[in-house]
């Protein structure tokens, strides 16, 4: 196993994070902006108010996107598990 191995392994596990990781992210930076703009306008300032809605919309993108998300990570440890061999010489 050499270095390049150890970089690919690293890049493809940093990457395929990144891109399982990203929906859910993204998702609540959505909301948790439209709350704040929401609370700023009505002079609303209550801590529940963006807890809940975030809560629901990840529940809502995990139940949408989850089937692709576990897909990108089975892949990817399938891609190890295929090529362990090589790796541990």
């Amino acid at each position: 196993m050499t270095i390049d191995d150890v970089q690919m392994i690293i890049g493809d596990g940093l990457f395929t994070i990144l891109k399982t990781a990203l929906p859910v992210l993204l998702v609540s930076l959505a909301v948790g902006l439209i709350v704040s703009i929401f609370q700023t306008v009505t002079s609303i300032h209550e801590q529940t108010l963006t807890f809940v809605p975030k809560v629901i919309a990840i529940f809502l993108t995990l139940t949408l996107v989850g089937n692709w998300m576990l897909n990108n990570m089975l892949a990817y440890i399938d891609g190890l598990w295929a090529n362990f061999a090589v790796y541990i010489r």
